[in-house]
């Protein structure tokens, strides 16, 4: 897998009803490549892909692939806690022409051993081999820590499982999981708090939810981390900390859908059991948004004629 850099994990806007925005979400992602990202993420937790049907969820990724057109890597998120089910869901990934990696994160609620997730996930890339696949450790999620060893097991067995989204937020395990892969192996923070403290310790970008808001910026801070310009790399980090702390004040991605309402780029719609954020949280967010310059060029109120 030759992808490095800033990936981000995109919103799936809704419609006022709940269907699909289409032309939001084509909108969204031209304006993430113009704004220099290196790749993006459909269907993951912040593109709210539990709550997506299962014709919505490869619509979407069809959606993304094809306003992309090529001109960034796109990986889609394909995730479920039945082993049975997420193999029929990765067959019809293998039929989307334009999908560069599968991305994939531990079964959730059955809590399965090391074992169960080794097999899991071999399964997995057994059924979409050549395609890469990326793992994805989140156990604050889904209940589930896939371990080092069993990373490293699975890279042994598997020639297309090539990256890993590490977002345990434990320093000393990815540390250890950098330590013990092979050279080609790929890992991304899957915090964006944490972003510069993984690739310093040797990890090769960042998979946000904060360049869903300000792509430019958090794809510059990345790039300049791995070019060890790490003045640049922090004072960028320091000016952003707020937004990427603001983004999980209530569940995500409900912060992040409002500052991009904010900015005129889509609705805030989420679908239950997410509800929007309190009045209280809006205009703590807004309060945010407008400090950190994300608003200033948003259309006045009156002309917010979609949203």
């Amino acid at each position: 897998m030759e992808t490095t850099g800033c990936g981000t994990a995109i919103v799936t806007p809704f419609q006022g009803d709940g269907a699909i925005d289409e032309p939001a979400l084509r909108a969204l992602v031209n304006w993430q490549i113009h704004s220099g990202i290196d790749f993006l993420v459909a269907c993951g937790s912040t593109g709210e892909a539990a709550t997506l049907d299962e014709d919505e969820w490869l619509q979407t990724i069809r959606i993304v692939v094809d306003a992309a057109g090529g001109r960034v890597p796109v990986w889609a998120g394909c995730t479920h806690n039945s082993t049975r089910t997420l193999l029929r869901l990765a067959a019809q990934l293998r039929q989307v022409r334009g999908v560069s990696a599968i991305l994939s994160a531990n079964p959730y609620y059955n809590k399965p051993t090391q074992e169960g997730q080794y097999q899991h996930f071999l399964a997995l890339a057994q059924a979409v081999a050549p395609i890469p696949v990326c793992l994805y450790n989140v156990p604050g999620r889904t209940a589930a820590n896939l371990e080092p060893d069993t990373v490293v097991r699975l890279a042994d067995s598997a020639p297309n499982i090539q990256a890993m989204k590490e977002a345990s937020g434990k320093i000393p395990q990815i540390e250890q999981l950098l330590h013990a892969l092979p050279r080609g192996f790929k890992v991304f923070s899957g915090d964006d708090n944490l972003a510069l403290a993984t690739i310093g310790i040797g990890a090769h970008g960042l998979i946000s939810v904060a360049s869903n808001e300000a792509p430019a910026e958090v794809t510059r801070m990345v790039r300049a981390a791995l070019n060890d310009n790490w003045d640049e790399a922090r004072h960028i980090e320091r000016f952003y900390a707020r937004l990427f702390e603001a983004n999980f004040w209530e569940s995500n991605p409900a912060p992040v859908k409002t500052i991009l309402n904010l900015m005129g780029k889509c609705r805030d719609t989420v679908r239950l059991p997410l509800v929007p954020p309190t009045p209280a949280t809006r205009a703590r967010l807004e309060r945010v948004a407008g400090e950190l310059g994300l608003l200033k060029f948003a259309p006045v109120e009156g002309d917010l004629r979609m949203f």
